[in-house]
């Protein structure tokens, strides 16, 4: 329990950034789940790896790249963090796009 004024504003002003923080990050992981769902399920239907859906999951990874370096600009994740997501997302997708090439 904090005793001074000054103490009782800096733990709301740390609960507040906190909440701001978590809020980020579920929106980065959201992002990024949609993206490997996406991947997983055209994976399994390799059949179907169609010019559109490469598309639609290029565009996932605008997203997620965008959001991955908003958390890491805000500092909520490191930069190294986030150029290991962005890479891993960007391999899945270049899978993708060579199983299209070996039909």
């Amino acid at each position: 329990m904090p005793n001074s004024k000054s103490a009782k504003k800096s733990l709301k002003k740390s609960e507040r950034k906190k909440s701001i923080n978590i809020r980020s990050k579920v929106k980065m992981k959201k992002v990024i789940r949609g993206l490997n769902d996406l991947s997983h399920t055209l994976e399994k239907k390799t059949e179907n790896v169609t010019d559109d859906k490469l598309k639609e999951i290029e565009e996932a990874l605008k997203k997620a790249y965008k959001q991955i370096d908003k958390t890491a600009k805000k500092g909520i994740i490191k930069k190294n963090t986030a150029s290991r997501k962005k890479s891993r997302l960007a391999k899945k997708v270049n899978s993708l796009q060579k199983i299209k090439v070996n039909k």
